[in-house]
């Protein structure tokens, strides 16, 4: 017996392809730590002896950070998280190959290899430096330093600056001082230098990149004694009164030490020599000591020293303020009378005033002002040396209003300039103003309304009106006067300004309820103001409702109301607000309704037919007799009566057809009745339309037009029954005249008609010969006027003149305001 002998399974195993190929066992392998993540960055490849599917795997060792994912299929390995080299320079990865038997695990090392990804650091910046002013040009005063992390040129720092003051060096950071150049405390006590740190540059993300950083040095200078003493707020100028006592304090002068930053106290004296004296007018002496400033050190030993020259002025004295004269001499209070309203720019000639100042020079000097109620007058000049004539203008002549102001007090104002003592005077003036005629009468209001019963007697009064004159005497009285298209029923008392009715008006509100027209109050010289009055007449209920006839006849179909109507002539609700009712009927079972506002009167709604009301009277006879009441809304209410005689019948009774039956039935829908006739006339019009279209299509066809005919008089021996209108003129024996016939369907052309056989007898009116003769029928007649029914003045008409008459009045208005 013979064993099946077992067949050898051999272990699947990696390719090594070497480092610088992207499949096989990772041996070696090398990425770029600016590598994206997602990227696929390389392939395990392997294989099996038997041939067997393999299968991949990738792990790291326990706590480390997974940068890669591999597929178990194709091998393919993606970066899954970003490398950084300066955290982690090289990454430790165990691969796997399966056959599903056997599995082969290798730890291979992956290198991350540098990018240009990390600026340069400062260790040491930013940095405070204190440095000595004295320092000299060139000498070395600090050491920067900064490290980038990269590797290769990325990793290399070069520093560089921008300064006029300072140089380093680019390789080992020193900081100097330029060579020539100094510092100095006096000038600038800080100095910002801003150092640049920048790398050598490298590859990152397939570009070349140079990354730099930047930091600032705040250098502090320190100050050194090397400057003079300073006087501060030179020149100097000083003054001193000729009446000074020995010791007045004339003038301070003041000195500091050039070096700030540690100053050394200063002394002052005068500078060895005497006094420069010089006298620039009769009025000023001058002197011009000098001033000597010395430092002294700590030990009490005087250093360097600056000195300076003071001028000192010695001035007259103050002594004499501004005065105002007037004719007489010196003069406090000046006063004047002058009509309101005068010329703006007009001198007040009868104010005569001067003012003096004794002093000389800048004591002498003062400005003058007005001080007093608004901005009336102006005082010229306005600065003033020694003396000057003060005139005083006339500024705003509107202000300037007796109506205001009886009399004007200003205070005119005299005040030193340039001296300390602020000397001053003033004086008082006085205007007494006049009155003028300057005003026109004003109105209380500009529109007045009025209201008056009708009926009111004549004489009654309207309205006062109230016009107020500001002048005085007599331009400020006030006398009135109306006019106007509405002012015919209306008269004013000049003096009251009371607006009373004519003692023949008599206002009814239903022929005019609204007047308007204008009240003129005018003083003495004619300057005047108008002002509208609005009267309106009150309604009161002075008219009793009236029906057209007192007694009515109407045909009642059952189902369809009648309808009564009256009218009152009161010209306002609720006077002439009608209501109805019924007051009585006979026979006495009363079966109607009425409605109060419309008048409608119907059956009661339980009455559908002739039988139900016949059943009612007993009787055959529907006829009923109601006296009808109509009483309107006013305060007393008035009433009047009718009797309406209704005969009672159903639709099929009526005469005239169904048309009638229908109208007479649908009387409760007036549009549905509408639309029905506007079918019928819409219907109509367009039969009517067709038939003269075909009939002139026709007549186009045969082209047979006739021409115009001439009609020639029949002679006076030929009789003709004519009508001869009474009212035309006769016309001459040779007049002609001529007739266009346009009858297309005239079978010839007659050019001189014949004379008609004589008559025999008279023929009846429009009776012609077989011949038809073309004869103007005329007809004799007279027309007699139709007589005229007075027409009812309704409230629209009253509204209508109203504002007709107010228009009329604002047009003449306007005329005036124009001319």
């Amino acid at each position: 017996m013979c064993l099946p002998t077992a067949q050898a399974d051999f272990a699947p195993y990696f390719y090594d392809n070497g480092p610088y190929s992207y499949n096989g066992n990772l041996a070696l392998f090398s990425l770029s730590e600016d590598t994206a993540v997602g990227t696929q960055i390389y392939r395990l490849n392997g294989t099996d002896p038997e041939g067997q599917e393999v299968r991949y795997g990738l792990s790291f060792d326990p706590g480390s950070k997974e940068y890669f994912r591999v597929d178990s299929k194709s091998g393919n390995i993606t970066l899954v998280e970003k490398l950084d080299r300066e955290k982690e320079d090289s990454i430790d990865v165990l691969v796997s190959i399966t056959d599903g038997q056997s599995k082969v695990v290798e730890r291979v090392t992956i290198f991350v290899m540098d990018a240009n990804d990390e600026k340069p650091e400062f260790q040491n910046m930013p940095a405070i430096i204190d440095v000595l002013e004295t320092t000299e040009s060139g000498s070395s005063i600090y050491k920067v330093e900064a490290v980038d992390r990269d590797t290769g040129s990325g990793g290399s720092v070069t520093y560089y600056l921008q300064s006029t003051l300072f140089a380093i060096d680019r390789h080992s950071g020193v900081l100097r001082i330029k060579s020539g150049e100094m510092l100095d405390y006096e000038k600038a006590r800080t100095h910002f230098v801003i150092v640049i740190a920048k790398d050598g540059g490298g590859s990152f993300n397939g570009k070349e990149q140079f990354m730099s950083s930047y930091a600032t040095l705040t250098i502090n200078v320190i100050d050194a004694q090397d400057t003079l003493p300073s006087f501060i707020g030179t020149p100097y100028f000083g003054y001193v009164y000729e009446i000074s006592v020995p010791g007045s304090e004339i003038f301070t002068v003041e000195a500091r030490d050039g070096d700030v930053g540690n100053p050394n106290p200063v002394r002052y004296s005068f500078d060895d020599g005497e006094p420069f004296c010089q006298r620039n007018d009769k009025y000023t002496l001058t002197f011009t000591p000098s001033v000597q400033a010395s430092e002294v050190s700590p030990e009490g030993r005087l250093m360097d020293y600056e000195v300076t020259t003071v001028v000192i002025r010695v001035v007259d004295l103050n002594n004499n303020p501004p005065t105002f004269y007037g004719e007489n001499g010196p003069q406090s209070t000046f006063e004047l009378t002058m009509y309101e309203h005068p010329p703006e720019g007009e001198i007040l000639r009868g104010l005569k005033i001067t003012v003096n100042d004794s002093d000389q020079g800048a004591n002498a000097k003062f400005n003058l002002r007005l001080i007093g109620p608004g901005r009336m007058l102006r005082v010229v000049p306005q600065t003033v040396l020694n003396e000057a004539q003060v005139t005083i203008l006339v500024e705003d002549s509107a202000a300037m209003d007796y109506e205001k102001y009886h009399f004007l007090t200003y205070k005119l104002l005299a005040v030193e300039i340039d001296t300390p003592e602020k000397f001053s005077a003033t004086a008082d003036i006085v205007i007494h103003l006049l009155d003028t005629n300057d005003n026109a009468p004003k109105f209380s209001s500009d529109y007045y309304i009025a209201r008056i019963p009708e009926n009111s007697p004549g004489g009654s009064n309207v309205v006062t009106v109230t016009a107020f004159d500001p002048d005085s005497g007599p331009w400020g009285e006030v006398k009135y006067s109306i006019y106007g298209s509405g002012a015919e029923l209306f008269l004013i008392k000049p003096d009251s300004g009371i607006i009373y009715t004519q003692p023949w008006a008599s206002l009814d509100a239903e022929v005019r309820s609204k007047y308007n027209f204008y009240v003129k109050a005018e003083d003495t010289e004619g300057k005047y103001n108008l002002a509208e009055v609005f009267v309106t007449v009150l309604d009161l209920n002075d008219h009793s409702p009236a029906f057209y006839d007192n007694f009515l006849e109407k045909t009642m179909v059952i189902g369809a109301p009648v309808k009564i109507e009256a009218v009152d002539d009161d010209a306002e609700v609720p006077n002439n607000v009608i209501e109805y009712a019924i007051m009585k009927a006979e026979p006495e079972n009363n079966i109607f309704d009425i409605n109060a506002d419309t008048g409608e009167i119907m059956l009661k709604s339980y009455i559908k037919s002739m039988a139900i009301i016949q059943n009612i009277t007993k009787k055959r006879d529907c006829t009923w007799s109601l006296v009808v009441q109509a009483r309107d809304r006013g305060h007393p209410s008035l009433t009047t009566t009718a009797v309406v005689k209704i005969d009672i019948t159903e639709a099929t009774q009526l005469n005239g057809g169904p048309l009638g039956s229908f109208l007479m039935q649908n009387r409760n829908k007036p549009l549905q009745i509408l639309g029905i006739l506007a079918g019928i006339i819409s219907l109509m019009i367009i039969v009517t339309v067709l038939i003269s279209t075909a009939t002139f299509m026709r007549n186009k066809k045969s082209n047979r037009i006739l021409p115009n005919r001439r009609v020639k008089r029949r002679p006076k021996t030929q009789h003709t029954w004519l009508f001869k209108n009474p009212l035309k003129r006769p016309e001459r024996n040779e007049e002609k005249f001529k007739n266009v016939n346009h009858n297309n369907n005239a079978g010839r052309i007659l050019r001189q008609w014949p004379p008609p056989p004589p008559p025999c007898a008279p023929p009846p009116p429009f009776c012609f010969p077989v011949e038809r003769q073309w004869v103007i029928p005329t007809v004799s007649a007279t027309v007699a006027p139709k007589p005229l029914k007075k027409a009812a003045v309704t409230r629209q008409d009253s509204v209508s003149k109203a504002l007709v008459s107010e228009l009329k009045m604002r047009l003449e208005q306007k005329r005036k305001s124009d001319h």
